[in-house]
């Protein structure tokens, strides 16, 4: 196994990603990682958790499996890779959203071996088709981004995630697990350690306190739409994410915001790929101020303004 200095790793943050120093615990994640360790990692979101996997997998021989429950997120990390180096091949997402044409691309940039991390749903990885193609590749070790998913004690359970360990195994490679959530209580972290077979990891847990971060919570009220209106209007050119729980409510607020020449986009799972990739690029490219989404959207998305 190659090992890497200091030096190197500075290097590469700085070159990659333009980052003169790291974060918290992000060097001795990174460090952790690169000598073949299991590595358990709690960290705040806006912590820096995806520059412990990203910097690593470029790093690295062979690609970097990062298992996300969350399309969005792929596309948008997926993006982010890309715009920091010249070939478009370098970071992939694998998941229901691609045609059968672009799954064929992927794989071939896979077995030439452009590709430097590939962004996987855990419904894509235990497909019985992809098991035996991540055989005849190089991978240099696997991620498990919102590991939370895997608790059964956790909010936010994913069945699929209980069977990553035994489609890695399945898969064949001896190579490190990275798991990463922003929460994890006592016993959902020993869920997800002994579920994953990684009790021996380090384990890193970053504080929690955000003082950059303010909650107010407010009484609803039967005007509440004509107060997010308000509300909008009182922080011009602001980027915002408003939550519904149906998708029903999502087009009818996103349409009511329209009317009120706010530029807001609905996102939720009934629309079709085409229609939620562009409504998520134009909210990044800040051509839409405000998006309109059920709890699927806005996990891990990379958007320093958002309110």
């Amino acid at each position: 196994m190659k090992t890497f200095t200091d030096k190197e790793i500075q290097q590469t943050l700085k070159s990659v990603f333009g980052f003169d120093k790291f974060k918290g615990d992000q060097l001795k994640i990174i460090k952790s990682l690169l000598k073949g360790k299991d590595c358990f990692v709690i960290m705040p979101t806006g912590g820096g958790k995806s520059l412990c996997y990203q910097l690593p997998a470029l790093m690295k021989e062979g690609t970097a499996i990062i298992i996300s429950p969350l399309i969005a997120l792929m596309k948008n990390q997926v993006d982010a890779i890309r715009n920091f180096g010249t070939e478009m091949g370098i970071a992939h997402f694998l998941n229901s959203s691609l045609t059968k044409m672009e799954i064929n691309e992927v794989k071939q940039d896979l077995l030439s071996g452009k590709t430097k991390l590939l962004y996987v749903a855990p419904e894509s990885l235990t497909k019985e088709e992809n098991v035996q193609f991540f055989q005849d590749i190089d991978i240099s070790f696997y991620a498990i981004d919102e590991a939370h998913c895997i608790s059964e004690w956790g909010h936010d359970f994913r069945p699929e995630y209980r069977r990553i360990r035994s489609i890695i195994e399945k898969i064949g490679k001896k190579v490190p697990v990275i798991a990463l959530t922003a929460t994890a209580t006592p016993k959902v972290q020993s869920d997800i350690q002994k579920n994953l077979g990684m009790e021996k990891a380090d384990v890193f847990i970053s504080s929690f306190n955000r003082p950059n971060l303010y909650y107010e919570i407010r009484e609803k009220t039967k005007d509440v739409d004509k107060e997010v209106v308000k509300f909008i209007k009182n922080h011009p050119g602001k980027s915002g994410i408003i939550y519904c729980l149906s998708r029903k409510k999502v087009e009818e607020l996103a349409s009511f915001l329209q009317v009120n020449k706010i530029k807001a986009l609905p996102y939720h799972a009934g629309l079709d790929s085409r229609t939620r990739v562009q409504n998520q690029d134009d909210f990044l490219m800040e051509k839409a101020d405000v998006i309109v989404a059920t709890i699927a959207f806005g996990m891990g998305i990379d958007k320093p303004d958002v309110r």
